[in-house]
């Protein structure tokens, strides 16, 4: 089964979209199961995980309305309060659906590095255990040592780093060593802790005018430390269409896993999204 483990599909006049500028002609409008069907078929992808791109539970549950009506959507990646304890009843209601998979918090967004560790929003993290839900890390390279902190409290969490952990591919790019502490951090989190780490977001980090070879050291980094059984393919669509179409990223991961063997190939497509988030 080929599967896509990161996308997403929102509605704008929903109004919770509190990071997306209003005037971008890519990122503010509405994208639906439609309009991602004809690169599904073309490229053969048999499923998809959709991931929360708003800070409210009513947006999870936007999503899983989809995922009911949409048989391609084989999984919602919601979210919920850290901050709220309340919350603890939300997430138990959510992980009654079938397609609930667990949740994201918007941590790239918030700008005290230190907030996953705060002692309020620790809660989160037990109950993600205890329901047996999946944990999406979404940061920056900052982040890094924070997570390794992270998951050395809670090794039995099942976490996956989206998007590389957002390698600065434009810095290194322009002369700048942005691949050091990154591969360092990287390294730690694949040494460390039993994290997956999506393979997505790369062409995004990279900005206009990417070239195969300026993804390659960083994908081939991530691959060496993480290897195939721990890596998942995601489009980051339609994010990515900000630097590149759903098929040229799709080909672009292609051309970069194209020396290894055929069984690791397809744990990056799909098996290893497949038995992390337990699709059917």
């Amino acid at each position: 089964m080929k599967i896509d483990s990161h996308q997403h599909f929102w509605q704008p006049a929903r109004g919770d979209y509190d990071w997306m500028p209003k005037d971008n002609p890519v990122l503010s409008r509405a994208y639906r199961p439609s309009d991602l069907a004809p690169s599904l078929e073309r490229h053969g992808i048999n499923g998809t995980v959709v991931v929360q791109a708003a800070a409210t539970v009513y947006e999870t549950e936007y999503m899983l309305g989809l995922a009911d009506a949409t048989p391609s959507i084989k999984g919602v990646v919601g979210w919920i309060d850290f901050e709220d304890p309340t919350h603890l009843a939300q997430l138990t209601r959510l992980s009654q659906h079938p397609k609930f998979l667990g949740v994201r918090p918007m941590i790239q967004d918030i700008p005290d590095v230190d907030w996953m560790l705060r002692e309020d929003v620790q809660w989160a993290y037990r109950a993600i255990i205890d329901l047996d839900l999946t944990f999406d890390a979404l940061g920056f390279p900052q982040h890094l040592i924070n997570f390794a902190k992270l998951m050395s409290r809670y090794p039995e969490m099942r976490v996956v780093y989206d998007h590389c952990m957002k390698p600065q591919i434009r810095d290194q790019r322009t002369g700048k060593d942005a691949l050091s502490e990154w591969s360092d951090g990287m390294s730690r989190l694949a040494e460390e802790t039993t994290g997956c780490c999506k393979f997505s977001g790369l062409v995004t980090e990279a900005d206009e005018g990417w070239t195969i070879e300026d993804l390659r050291p960083f994908a081939e980094h991530v691959l060496r430390a993480f290897g195939a059984s721990r890596v998942m393919w995601g489009s980051d669509w339609p994010v990515c269409r900000l630097q590149a179409e759903y098929g040229d990223w799709h080909d672009a991961a292609q051309m970069l896993t194209d020396d290894l063997s055929e069984d690791e190939r397809a744990d990056i497509f799909g098996g290893t999204a497949a038995r992390f988030y337990r699709l059917a």
